[in-house]
This record gives C-alpha cells, sequence and structure tokens, in this order.
C-alpha cells in the first residue's frame, strides 16, 4: 500500500507566498506613510494660509479720489496707485500681450506649469540659487495677493498650493481679474488702469502697441520704465509682440504696425500740488481726521465736492498775479519773507466752497490763510457794527458828527485817539456816507450806543466763532478772525439774512457705492431779510462812490467793503454779486507793514476784481432782490428828510417799511 507525500511546512511555494505578502505589506506601509507624509507635508505647509473663494473676497488698496463739482480729478491720495477696472472692459489684445508674455499655458495648467518649474529649477541648481521662477499668472496673483515677497522654496511650496486651491476656486477670467488689476507697473501703479496714464489714457482705450508695452513691465518694472529708459521699454515692447506672434494672437503684420506706432508717454502728475492745493489738503485732513488712514490711503473712496475748477484757476491765477504786482510796487528785499495772499469763494445761496487759495507756494508752506489764519480785519468788520445799528434805532440815513473822540485807559496817563485813516473829520454825515467812505470814528461812536456786547452777540449770529476784543476798538476790526469767517458773515447780507454752513464736501462714497456721508445745503435765519438788504444796498455805494470803486469793472450789480488796519498790516476785500460771493486778503506772514498806501483797495480789491471779472464773464446780469418790508423814498441827500419841492439834490434811500424812525414815520 502506498503512502501519500506531504508537503513539508518549508516548502519554496510557501517561502515565496510569504515573501509576496511581506513585500505587498511594505509597499503597502510605504504608501500609508507616503500619503501621510504628504498629507503631513500639505497640513503643514497649508496651515494658516489665506483663502480666496470668489472675486468678491479680492478687495485691493485703491486710490481715494477728490473730485470737483464737474467730477474732475483734484487730488489723489493713496498707498499703492490703483483704480480697479472689470475684465470685460480691458481690450482683448490687452488681456493676450499679459498672457503671451508672462504665462502663454494659462488656459491649459490648472495653476502650475510643470514643465515651467522643471526648467527654472535646473537653471536655479546651475546657479547654486534661485535666479529664475517658473510661475504662473496664477502663482504671481498669490505670491502679490496673499504671500510675501521673500524667496525660499518654503514660501514656492506654499504658492504653488495656493495657486492649485485658486485654480479650483475661481474661472480663469476672475484670476486674469486679479492679476491685472494687481501687478506692480512701476511709477507707484499697481495694475493696467493705473499703469495706462503713461498714455494719459483709461486701460478699455489701449491700443495693440501700448498694451505690449505695458505687458512687457511686470518683469523689471524700474528697468523697462518707458518714462525712465525708453529705449528699454521699446525693446522689450517688440519682444512682447513677438511672443504675441509665436502664441498665434497677432500675424507678423500686426506686430511690425504695432511696433513702429509713435507712442507718447505722459509722466504722472501730483494733481495734490497743481491744483487747489489747500482745498485738497483741508479735505485730506477731513478724512484721516473722520475716517482714519486706512479708508483715507487704501479704501477707494470718492470724494465729491463744490469746487468749480474753472472759478480755482482764476483764483489762483488773480492771487498770484495780484501778489507779483504788489512786489512790483514796492520791491521785493533778497531773502525776505514773500507777501502772501488768501481767497475764498462761495454761493451764499448753499454755502458750496467754489474756490479757495490758501497761499502762494504750497510746497514751501502749506498754512492755510484763508482757513487757518486769525487776522484783524479792519474796516472790513464795519458792516456788522452797522447791521446791528440798523436792528436798533438808525436807519440809512441817519446822521452822526465825525468829530475827534479821546478815551482815558485805564489811567489818567493813558488815552487812546482813535482817527480816520485820512487824519480828517467831515462833521454831520449819513450812515450811508460814513460807511461808504469808511470812517472810523463814526463807526466807534455807533459801537459806543448800541453797545459792545450787543456787536459781539450780533457777530456770533453771523457765524463769527472767533472770541472778540470787547472794547471799542472792535469797531475797527481789532480782533482777529479768518477769511473764511467774514466771507461767510457777508453772505447772510447777499442771502436775505440766512446764513449758511460753508460746504467743502458734498459727498462721500466707498468702493462698493455706499453713500458714507451727504452734506445738503444748512441755513438759518440769523438777521432778517430788510437789513440783510439795507446792508447790502449800503454796501453798493461803497462800490459806486466809495473805497471799493475798483469794482464797477465788472459793470454789474456788486456790494462790497474794504478792509485795512491801521499799521497796514492786513489788506482786505469782501464783496458779493447776487449769487457769489468772495473775499480777499493779503499780508505777510510774521505781520511785517505792507506799506504806507497798500491799503485794501489798492493791495487786495484788484485780487477780487480780477477774480470775479473772469468767473463772472459771459454770466446773465442780475439785481440784488428786495424783499418785502422793504420802501424806497425821495430823500434830501443833505439831510435826509423827504424830499420837499424845494429840495436841492434828490436821492432815493432804502427803508425798513415799519420802522418807526424812518421818514415815514415822522
Amino acid at each position: 500500500m502506498m503512502m501519500s507525500k506531504e508537503t513539508p511546512p518549508n516548502s519554496p511555494p510557501r517561502k515565496k507566498r510569504r515573501f509576496y505578502l511581506f513585500i505587498l505589506y511594505f509597499i503597502a506601509a510605504i504608501l500609508v506613510l507616503s500619503g501621510g507624509f504628504i498629507l503631513g507635508f500639505y497640513i503643514y505647509f497649508s496651515k494658516d494660509l489665506p483663502r480666496l473663494t470668489s472675486v468678491k473676497d479680492y478687495a485691493p488698496k485703491v486710490v481715494t479720489q477728490v473730485l470737483s463739482e464737474n467730477d474732475e480729478v483734484l487730488a489723489e491720495f493713496f498707498v499703492e496707485k490703483r483704480y480697479f477696472i472689470s475684465i470685460e472692459d480691458m481690450p482683448t489684445v490687452l488681456i493676450e500681450a499679459f498672457i503671451a508674455a508672462e504665462d502663454e499655458r494659462f488656459f491649459e495648467h490648472q495653476g502650475l506649469d510643470f514643465f515651467s518649474i522643471m526648467r527654472a529649477m535646473v537653471k536655479n541648481i546651475a546657479s547654486m540659487d534661485i535666479v529664475q521662477g517658473g510661475s504662473t499668472i496664477t502663482q504671481q496673483v498669490t505670491k502679490s495677493l496673499l504671500l510675501t515677497p521673500e524667496k525660499s522654496y518654503t514660501r514656492k511650496i506654499k504658492e504653488a498650493i495656493l495657486a492649485y486651491r485658486m485654480e479650483k476656486s475661481l474661472s480663469k477670467s476672475d484670476i486674469l481679474s486679479i492679476y491685472l488689476n494687481q501687478i506692480y507697473l512701476g511709477h507707484r501703479s499697481y495694475g493696467v488702469e493705473a499703469a495706462a496714464t503713461y498714455f494719459d489714457k483709461s486701460a478699455s482705450d489701449l491700443n495693440l502697441a501700448e498694451a505690449a508695452l505695458l505687458a512687457g513691465l511686470p518683469k523689471a518694472p524700474s528697468a523697462y520704465s518707458p518714462i525712465r529708459h525708453p529705449k528699454r521699454a521699446k525693446r522689450r515692447q517688440r519682444y512682447v509682440l513677438q511672443r504675441m506672434v509665436d502664441s498665434g494672437y497677432i500675424s507678423r503684420e500686426e506686430a511690425q504696425r504695432a511696433g513702429d506706432y509713435p507712442i507718447t508717454i505722459t509722466p504722472a502728475e501730483n494733481k495734490n500740488i497743481k491744483i487747489a492745493p489747500y482745498f485738497t489738503e483741508y479735505i485730506r485732513h477731513y478724512l484721516k481726521q473722520n475716517y482714519g488712514n486706512e479708508s483715507l490711503y487704501s479704501e477707494g473712496l470718492k470724494v465729491y465736492t463744490p469746487l468749480n475748477l474753472f472759478m480755482q484757476r482764476g483764483a489762483q491765477k488773480a492771487v498770484e498775479s495780484g501778489l507779483a504786482n504788489y512786489e512790483k510796487r514796492v520791491g521785493v528785499e533778497e531773502g525776505g519773507p514773500r507777501v502772501q495772499g488768501a481767497l475764498i469763494a462761495m454761493d451764499p445761496q448753499t454755502g458750496h466752497i467754489k474756490s479757495l487759495v490758501g497761499g502762494v507756494n504750497f510746497l514751501e508752506n502749506q498754512f492755510n490763510r484763508a482757513l487757518q489764519a486769525r487776522r484783524q480785519p479792519g474796516s472790513a468788520f464795519k458792516p456788522i457794527v452797522y447791521a446791528a445799528a440798523l436792528d436798533k434805532h438808525y436807519t440809512t440815513t441817519t446822521k452822526v458828527i465825525d468829530s475827534p473822540l479821546v478815551y482815558m485807559v485805564d489811567s489818567d496817563e493813558e488815552f487812546w485817539e482813535p482817527r480816520n485813516f485820512d487824519l480828517q473829520y467831515k462833521g454831520p454825515i449819513t450812515l450811508r456816507k460814513a460807511l461808504s467812505d469808511s470812517r472810523n470814528i463814526i463807526t466807534i461812536k455807533i459801537l459806543q450806543d448800541i453797545g459792545v456786547g450787543y456787536v459781539v452777540r450780533y457777530a456770533k449770529k453771523l457765524g463769527i466763532s472767533t472770541p472778540l476784543n470787547r472794547d471799542l476798538s472792535l469797531a475797527l476790526g481789532s480782533s482777529g478772525m479768518s477769511l473764511l469767517e467774514i466771507t461767510r458773515a457777508y453772505a447772510a447780507f447777499a442771502n436775505q439774512g440766512l446764513l449758511v454752513e460753508p460746504i467743502f464736501i458734498t459727498k462721500i462714497v466707498s468702493r462698493d457705492g455706499t453713500v458714507l456721508e451727504e452734506n445738503k445745503p444748512r441755513v438759518q435765519q440769523a438777521i432778517s431779510p430788510q437789513t440783510a438788504y439795507l446792508v447790502t444796498n449800503l454796501l453798493t455805494s461803497v462800490v459806486k462812490e466809495g473805497t471799493g470803486r475798483r469794482a464797477l469793472a465788472l459793470k454789474r450789480p456788486c456790494a462790497a467793503k474794504t478792509g485795512t488796519t491801521n499799521d497796514v498790516r492786513d489788506a482786505w476785500f469782501i464783496g458779493y454779486t447776487p449769487d457769489l460771493i468772495a473775499g480777499t486778503w493779503v499780508g505777510f506772514d510774521n505781520q511785517k507793514p505792507l506799506g504806507k498806501r497798500e491799503t485794501g483797495a489798492v493791495a487786495a480789491s484788484p485780487i477780487w476784481v480780477d477774480f470775479m471779472q473772469g468767473v463772472l464773464e459771459g454770466r446773465p446780469r442780475k439785481t440784488f432782490t428786495v424783499p418785502e418790508g422793504v420802501v424806497f423814498m425821495r430823500v434830501d441827500a443833505k439831510t435826509g428828510r423827504p424830499a420837499t419841492p424845494q429840495t436841492e439834490k434828490v436821492a432815493y434811500e432804502c427803508f425798513k417799511e415799519r420802522s418807526p424812525l424812518s421818514p415815514l414815520w415822522d
């Protein structure tokens, strides 16, 4: 009987199976460990990485713009000069130029171009340094937008992870939109819209030649700057055009024509310095105070203002010309201080600031003499005293004696003896004549009669917020105040007694269109319409027959008043038509006297006239509206009493209809 043969336990087939199982387990372990390592590697390098899951998440730093009433750009504030433009508004040649120059396989890869990476790696290993990158457009977005600019393999790994994520969450169009708005293109310009200012146009209007020049900049914006290195920029442009030919975007003929196309480069201008610098600096300070630095320089605010650019240019020209003429008259000391001037113009009905000049040479001195300086207004303060008197027991024909005055000051040994500018006295004269000739003594007597405290309160009603001297020198404008303050007070005379709040900003809008602030005209009845009109009527006599006669050159109804301090350190001229008021000031910052003859009529009124003539040319001629409650009568020009058949010289005079002291009530 035969016995079956049993396979030994350690036979070769069983050993082979165990070996295979060992290999399989080993490979599985390697795979698990590798997977774990890769997962850990991914988790380690991807932790704390920023996310960009939607193009809506893209909120770059963009320029804040200050705009005129006609939406012209007055100033720009920024850390990065960038204006956002949608991909839909970019010309096709612009997009194609950047793709051809920076990432020709952009539409084929998924964020990483391994061929470009391997090519760069070989060069980097050969040079023992990171000399070339294989970055795609997507990687460039992650580098500039989400990562630090350091050059390291760690950052390249993070860059690759982010690029992969970005390709999964954003469309190619979205990535291009971000890239073309984010990329740095030299001279503080970020994005194609900002860089298009090289050609003084919007990116939406770029042609092939201009698009190719911009597309050549990302590699080295400074080296290929079309402003500093036009020849290098031209060579780089031709390279981009050739890349576009190779990529099939354009023909050789198109490339040739674009390469030969003459391009005019426009250097970037600092609008803040050239256009309304004192005005825009005021706006910058306001935004910083109320919205903070981040919003001011990075959030792309649109700041709408009422400033009229035509008027502003006229104002700057008038101030510069007026001061130059002054220096010719009196001579200029070598190395001495420059005479300064200021002008502010506003709409008396709305309070809209139409132009503002705070001085000459903003680069040397940013002190705003229209808003910040507190100077004695001299005789320019007198209309406020007269307005207060008209609300007491005075009329336009009230007579006051122009005669010498002497006041004791503190002790028996000190006296104040005020004088008229011409050192003469004319006896009894009417309020109208006293104001048109700017008689100091008459104004002091009126102030003494109606009370200093009353006039101080009255001035406050007219918007004078600066503390005023509570003595009789107030009549001569001894209390310092700003040009804006006194111009605003006069605006109430032009506006039926309504005091307006000065408006420098009409509206502020955020980058997403949200209105952050809107300023509508704010008015309050400060004095009666009748008093306001009477003062206006008196001030027309200053122009017709008094110290403001230069304003007759306007050949239209206007009211105005000169102002000169006793020591001629300040010269003023404040005047208005029915729809525009302007104030001017001339003086030295160090309080140096202007010169004996340099009164408000001589030094300041020519600036006002020059400005008003320019901005009112071609406008309809308007007259001042007479409110209800004001009547006109024929009076004796000498006595101010109602005219009779025997009156030798008749004048037409205006009164408040219900005034118990007007001739109607005699």
